[in-house]
């Protein structure tokens, strides 16, 4: 049996940006999505701390270093900057795999700077 499992997190995060105009997608700093392990164009799901949406798409990667969180196309409807997002990356996996398994948990400051690797 396959279970779908939390695979990374980025906690605490602050929407740097909001561009309604593009396609759709959320962009995030490239150095932030290596150490949480996520791939370009992986999907994940967003919870909006300040407003309550719970949200998915897919992810782009940002500028390295920028601390850039950005909500692009529709899903600028679902945060304004400034506001606090969790975002998480489920994987499947099988139940052998399970107890062994560790998410990467990704804690950000209020500018996007990562203060902890759980």
């Amino acid at each position: 049996m396959l279970r779908c499992i939390l695979r990374a997190k980025i906690h605490m995060a602050t929407v740097t940006e909001s561009n309604l105009a593009y396609e759709g997608s959320i962009t995030i700093d490239e150095d932030i999505l290596g150490k949480a392990g996520i791939l370009p164009y992986e999907q994940v799901m967003i919870s909006n701390l300040n407003n309550g949406e719970r949200f998915e798409t897919y992810v782009i990667p940002g500028k390295k270093g920028s601390g850039m969180i950005c909500l692009n196309g529709p899903t600028a409807r679902k945060g304004v900057v400034g506001d606090k997002v969790i975002i998480f990356c489920y994987g499947y996996f099988e139940d052998s795999m399970i107890k062994e398994f560790k998410p990467n948990i990704i804690l950000l400051d209020s500018k996007n700077k990562i203060t902890k690797i759980k």
